[in-house]
């Protein structure tokens, strides 16, 4: 059904208009800001498509395994011997409790799967708790899609649904800071280093709220003041962080005692997402659910979502644990079987460190497994990616051909599901800032 579609849209296709779409995408790419850094955040014509019953089982098995990440979270903040699992550093063991009694940790975050859709396979691989992306760019992205000739024509067989996510975004962070016990309309700070190449996606963001009547700037960590019971940036009175900087770079290159905390701590300011947000952050959050020591914390429903969409994943270290039902010596099954294992360091983003064992020889594979003893890793049963063809236009001429793809939905405050980033690569490693990736909006579709 879905190839269906995917063949309709691209049979309206020829050179002459995906040259004239082509032209016309890239012209309006830069003044639209979708730029990451200096590169177009999408080179490609056709846009990804759900049906509504496959975007409505992906929304509803996500939701159910959210209740167990909720759980999980949960029964860390208040264990210390379960917090163990997952390797926090020791300015996370002092900071996470700041949060504690207050709103939730996250008012967005993103879970990043493959999915399959006509098979209803669906599989997670990590948890964007912390600081997730992708949503400016995706919403607008969609609006610039609408207007491009192409899906004109594909509007006369299928009708087309966006999920902007903007204002979803919008609503969490006020219900956040009601919820923390603020009050009116809090002014806003998004909050990252003047040098990230994800600056333009900062100002979509920034743009869309000062529309809506929320003031709101794009404030440097290093800009920021803590001063008379206020945070400030010069004379800009800071009511809300919406963070974006990194808990760890923020810790490690300014200190335990920055403004940013000391106005936390104070209850002076509200930051979302929390610094007790960075637990299920950890790439070992997965490994958490995935253990079959800590299954009797969750529920038989909550259980058959972890078995179905979390891929066999474990904290590399030197101890016998199930695989498939039978007791494996951890390290010596990871070194024999490293043509379906991948290892990832536990609180890296953007693909870094990532080591995937099929594409890899022995003694390299050896040389990770060491390194993963060392620093904390997970290693993570391989998920096989999803392939699609995507037309372009390559040296003047349109060219379908395929690139893999994942799937990505936002959720807002914890446990609602709406929205999708969907990137795509011509290498197995998907991920826009790793390099060589595009991004294209999301659609849902129902046949006229």
């Amino acid at each position: 059904m879905l190839a269906q579609a995917i063949d309709t849209y691209h049979s309206l296709l020829d050179d002459e208009l995906a040259q004239a779409a082509s032209a016309e995408l890239f012209a309006r790419l830069r003044p639209l800001s979708l730029y990451f850094g200096d590169r177009p955040i999408c080179t490609v014509l056709r846009p990804y498509f759900y049906f509504n019953d496959q975007w409505n089982y992906m929304q509803r098995e996500t939701e159910v395994l959210l209740s167990a990440f909720a759980v999980a979270h949960a029964a860390c903040l208040a264990d210390a011997k379960l917090r163990e699992q997952l390797a926090l550093e020791a300015y996370e063991e002092a900071l996470f409790s700041l949060d504690i009694g207050a709103a939730v940790p996250w008012t967005s975050s993103r879970l990043d799967s493959f999915f399959i859709a006509d098979e209803r396979r669906l599989q997670f691989v990590e948890y964007n708790a912390e600081t997730p992306a992708g949503m400016g760019y995706e919403d607008i992205l969609a609006e610039l899609f609408m207007q491009l000739e192409p899906m004109k024509r594909f509007l006369k067989h299928y009708a087309v649904q966006s999920m902007p996510m903007r204002g979803k975004l919008l609503a969490a962070l006020m219900r956040g800071y009601r919820d923390w016990g603020g009050h009116g309309i809090p002014q806003i700070a998004i909050v990252d280093w003047g040098y990230v190449p994800t600056l333009n996606e900062h100002a979509i963001i920034r743009g869309f709220f000062e529309q809506h009547g929320v003031r709101t700037i794009l404030a440097d960590p290093r800009m920021l003041e803590y001063r008379d019971g206020h945070l400030w940036a010069e004379d800009f009175r800071i009511d809300l962080i919406y963070k974006r900087v990194l808990c760890s770079e923020l810790i490690h290159r300014m200190g335990q005692d920055n403004p940013i905390v000391q106005a936390v701590r104070d209850r002076a300011v509200f930051m979302t997402n929390s610094f007790s947000a960075k637990l299920l952050a950890k790439k070992a959050s997965l490994a958490f659910l995935s253990d079959e020591a800590n299954a009797h914390l969750f529920t038989p429903e909550q259980r058959a979502a972890i078995d179905a969409h979390i891929p066999w994943t474990r904290r590399v270290t030197d101890r016998k644990t199930t695989y498939q039902g039978r007791l494996v010596d951890l390290l010596e099954f990871i070194a024999d079987h490293r043509e379906r294992l991948v290892l990832k360091p536990n609180d890296e983003y953007g693909g870094s460190g990532v080591v995937l064992g099929w594409e890899v020889s022995a003694e390299t594979w050896n040389q990770a497994i060491r390194q993963a003893l060392s620093t904390p890793h997970v290693v993570q049963e391989r998920v096989h990616p999803i392939i699609r063809d995507f037309p372009a236009v390559i040296d003047g001429r349109l060219d379908i051909s395929p690139r893999y793809v994942d799937a990505n939905p936002y959720v807002f405050y914890g446990h609602t599901v709406y929205g999708c980033l969907t990137r795509l690569s011509s290498v197995s490693l998907l991920n826009v800032t790793a390099g060589g990736g595009s991004v294209v909006p999301t659609f849902l579709l129902q046949k006229r």
